[in-house]
């Protein structure tokens, strides 16, 4: 492949966990422990940013809020997001392993990349001790990529580009123009933007859709294309060049931006 040295890929909704699922439950249930009420929309809002921030963001949602200083007279503070987060990150390690399946063809897409001498790089939003979990897991199933960069690795995480950026020095690749973001999210869309990569959304495996692959199976044709032409807007909204179904549908795109280089 003459025009891409890298792909970064994201991992949740885009490698793993079709429908981006693990998280889901821990966020409701954090805050229920704090005597909160959630929903599962709003836990998948500010999806794709580090988990701290995604707990500040939705300690920002008015409702939220308001829950909050009903029951603390107070408007959620930082210091709270850190008591939410101490209860969210063990939480979230204990259940991430049931949803670590690899999306159907991502292991042939990474093993095909390579066979052209492209390197596979990853960002996520989850925390190191998290994808310590992960990590063996995927493995297991032929997925394991060349670098990884936690949430928790650099001082700040998406949607700024220092995850990328440190991608770039651990696969020793560059300009940025020969790297390829792959993400299901707006932030991780956005970290790829700001690091000046090729941006790809991932649409129906990943948070905007949130369902499994049998379930989407089911849909009708017209209610999948709804959900799809729904994500891509999202994700193009981010910054996305182009958008997938799926991580399987990558190949052909890179093969087609190949040729036109």
């Amino acid at each position: 492949m003459r025009r891409f040295k890298a792909v970064v890929f994201d991992w949740a909704g885009t490698m793993i966990d079709f429908g981006s699922f693990a998280p889901m439950g821990v966020f409701v249930e954090a805050f229920r422990r704090f005597g909160i009420e959630t929903t599962v929309a709003q836990a998948r809002a500010p999806m794709g940013m580090p988990k701290w921030d995604h707990i500040r963001a939705m300690m920002d949602d008015a409702e939220i809020a308001a829950q909050w200083q009903a029951n603390y007279g107070h408007a959620p503070t930082d210091a709270d997001v850190d008591e939410v987060y101490k209860v969210f990150v063990p939480m979230n390690e204990e259940v991430v392993t049931r949803y670590a399946t690899l999306v159907p063809g991502a292991k042939e897409v990474v093993d095909g990349l390579r066979a052209k001498g492209v390197k596979i790089g990853s960002t996520t939003g989850y925390v190191r001790s998290i994808m310590e979990r992960v990590l063996p897991v995927a493995a297991e199933q032929g997925y394991a990529p060349d670098n990884l960069v936690c949430a928790d690795d650099l001082p700040e995480g998406r949607p700024g580009p220092l995850g990328m950026y440190k991608c770039f020095i651990d696969l020793q690749v560059y300009p940025p123009q020969s790297v390829v973001k792959v993400d299901d999210t707006e932030p991780g869309i956005a970290e790829g933007v700001a690091a000046g990569c090729v941006t790809v959304g991932v649409a129906l495996s990943g948070n905007h859709v949130g369902l499994t692959v049998d379930e989407l199976a089911a849909l009708p044709e017209a209610e999948v294309d709804r959900l799809r032409r729904r994500a891509a807007e999202a994700l193009r909204a981010a910054g996305a060049d182009h958008v997938i179904d799926t991580v399987a549908d990558l190949p052909a795109l890179l093969e087609r931006l190949d040729a036109e280089a």
